[in-house]
């Protein structure tokens, strides 16, 4: 169906070649004739299954699961597979909804620490290193590059994003703006007010958080967007009155809370006073949230972790947790994104990020147009009716998010004597140069291997989002086991490592084109569920877990593209670690988390034994080519 041998990974084309320019292509033209997401073959998916489970069992081990499994696929399994068949067929795509219920509204940990996304902006790298005195100037700048964004979208002048000439679901992009998770006592629901211009009107304002207070202010004046120089004037009203008045009370900090909690937290607060639900919804359904941060964070083009650390786990009043897309600005004019991650996936707001960076290099950091500011309404204060009990919950809120924050170790380095020109040259796929190098740094540092999480797409189909491509396959531990074995011969070793290579390309291809199994047995699972039948023995047997399956991958991994945009999230289990790259011409970019409460796993050596691995797997090549 999709043949492009040159582009295995979606992301090659899209994140190199695509930025939102004019187009005579609708936005959202191709929805309807896109194809409806396959379920995969039970038989294809088990043997798939098999094959994962291998590095981390032995023989004994995997002759039981291989007995359990062929049980399951001559029994209960195929019934359930039948199920799931006559399901699909009544739906687009059969794993949506369930996807979104059991993978982020069900989910009842705090998700603005947990589920978010977040990462830095990376304008220090060109027309705007750190500087005081100029957050109001470059914010005005950037939120302005955003809300020219938003009009595109609005427009339906973003490009359709397409691999070749096979166009890709762009739903996603309607959850990027005016878009909020609100919380429910046993399932939360997504609010969604984005409209595009031929389907109506769509909400015009922002939201501005500062020093606990919160205030709006409409973009549009007289049907047009306002400029820089206006919104610097919105900003500065915004910042005198916060740097020269009490602080407020910080409602933002509930966000952060338990989902139950913050549930519970809400109704108690919209039962105190019915204004308090409009200016909820008011935030809710604001195009975006602006933080304006007094934090001023140390970041170089070689070391943004300190900046990453404060737009994932500083001040919990600078940002709704809930919303879509949080824009966070520093003193010192250093910004950042956080978003929470049920409504769409990381490559959105990459995807907006590069753009308004690129927008901003284009123009040397400036803003180019009339200095004039037209007499525009100045930002209304949301002044939320609160008690003891509400200053309480906000308080216990901040200690319980500051005191999980404080234990999250954030790395994010640059790898910078070669990159992805280098590994191209050398015919390997700088992706899976990266994945192998993890491999072989978890192997060194863990003495075993990692069973591992990469983000496949599967966004050829109608609403797709992801799947699971299992990175840790028998042919990369066979090739990691080599490196550590003295007596290997260097031939040898590049051989096992090409092996490793060829296998993950293969896979990564299967599980972009919907023939991936790890949502198919998800599949399998809920309808049992739903079904009231026992829980398969599939799903309990030791070695599902242990190979990663139902969320228990010690390695969450992401490619975040090909540009200068980075960003991660928190591991996937307390033992695990969150790994997250950016690929670009000279260098790789990485992106680590890992618990400190864990004594077993440290992010900083894994990182640095990844590089270690980079200059290994390219000697490697050298040396074969002597």
């Amino acid at each position: 169906m999709h043949t492009q041998k040159s582009l295995i990974f979606y992301c090659d084309c899209i994140m190199e070649n695509q930025l939102a320019k004019s187009t005579e292509e609708r936005t959202f033209q191709y929805q309807d004739t896109l194809p409806s997401l396959p379920v995969p073959s039970l038989e294809e998916s088990l043997k798939k299954y098999l094959e994962s489970v291998k590095p981390f069992a032995n023989e004994e081990e995997y002759k039981k699961t291989e007995e359990i499994v062929k049980k399951f696929q001559n029994g209960v399994g195929e019934k359930l597979h039948q199920k799931l068949l006559k399901k699909a067929k009544g739906k687009r795509n059969w794993l949506e909804e369930w996807w979104l219920n059991v993978a982020y509204l069900d989910v009842r940990i705090p998700s603005q620490l947990n589920v978010n996304f977040a990462g830095p902006a990376a304008y220090i790298e060109h027309y705007w290193p750190p500087k005081e005195g100029t957050q109001l100037e470059r914010g005005s700048i950037t939120l302005w590059h955003n809300f020219n964004y938003w009009q595109l979208l609005r427009k339906e002048k973003l490009p359709v994003q397409k691999v070749g000439n096979t166009p890709l679901d762009m739903d996603q992009f309607r959850m990027l703006f005016s878009t909020c998770r609100v919380p429910g006592i046993t399932r939360d629901s997504v609010m969604n007010y984005f409209s595009t211009e031929s389907e109506g009107c769509s909400p015009s304002h922002v939201t501005v958080l500062c020093r606990g207070r919160v205030f709006v202010f409409d973009v549009m004046h007289e049907g047009c967007l306002i400029t820089p120089p206006e919104i610097c004037r919105q900003l500065t009203y915004i910042h005198k009155r916060c740097h020269s008045e009490p602080d407020g009370p910080g409602i933002a900090a509930l966000t952060s809370e338990e989902r139950t909690q913050w549930a519970k937290a809400r109704e108690y607060l919209i039962g105190l006073d019915p204004q308090n639900l409009t200016m909820l919804e008011k935030i809710q359904s604001s195009i975006l949230v602006y933080g304006m941060s007094d934090g001023s964070p140390h970041v170089t083009p070689e070391d943004y972790s300190q900046v990453t650390a404060m737009i994932l786990t500083g001040d919990p009043t600078v940002l709704w947790g809930d919303k879509s897309y949080n824009l966070i600005s520093f003193s010192n004019g250093v910004f950042g994104c956080n978003g929470d991650h049920a409504p769409y996936d990381g490559m959105i707001i990459i995807n907006v990020s590069r753009y308004v960076d690129e927008k901003i290099f284009e123009n040397e950091g400036k803003w180019k147009g009339s200095e004039k500011v037209q007499n525009i309404p100045l930002p209304e204060e949301l002044v939320f009716t609160v008690d003891e009990k509400v200053l309480n919950d906000i308080k216990q809120a901040k200690a319980q998010y500051l005191k999980q924050a404080s234990d999250l170790d954030i790395v994010v380095y640059a790898f910078t004597p070669f990159g992805k020109k280098l590994t191209k040259k050398k015919m390997l796929h700088p992706d899976t140069f990266v994945q192998l190098a993890l491999q072989l740094a978890y192997y060194r540092l863990h003495g075993r291997p990692g069973c591992c999480y990469e983000t496949a797409i599967t966004r050829y189909f109608y609403h797709g989002r992801t799947e699971t491509m299992r990175s840790c396959t028998v042919e990369a531990v066979r090739w990691c086991q080599s490196m550590q074995d003295p007596y290997a011969h260097l031939h040898e070793r590049r051989q096992k490592m090409l092996q490793a290579f060829a296998k993950h390309n293969e896979m990564m291809k299967d599980c972009s084109n919907g023939k991936g199994f790890d949502r198919h047995l998800l599949g399998l699972s809920l309808i049992a569920k739903e079904e009231g039948l026992p829980v398969p023995e599939i799903f309990t047997d030791p070695l599902f877990s242990k190979s990663g399956g139902g969320g228990n991958f010690v390695l969450s991994t992401s490619l975040v593209g090909y540009s200068r945009t980075r960003g991660l999230v928190v591991p996937m289990v307390h033992n695990g670690y969150g790994f997250f790259y950016n690929i670009r011409d000279d260098r790789f970019v990485v992106s680590c988390t890992a618990w400190k409460s864990c004594a077993e796993t440290d992010a900083e050596k894994l990182v640095q034994l990844v590089f270690h691995a980079f200059h290994d797997m390219m000697q490697l090549m050298n040396t074969a080519q002597l």
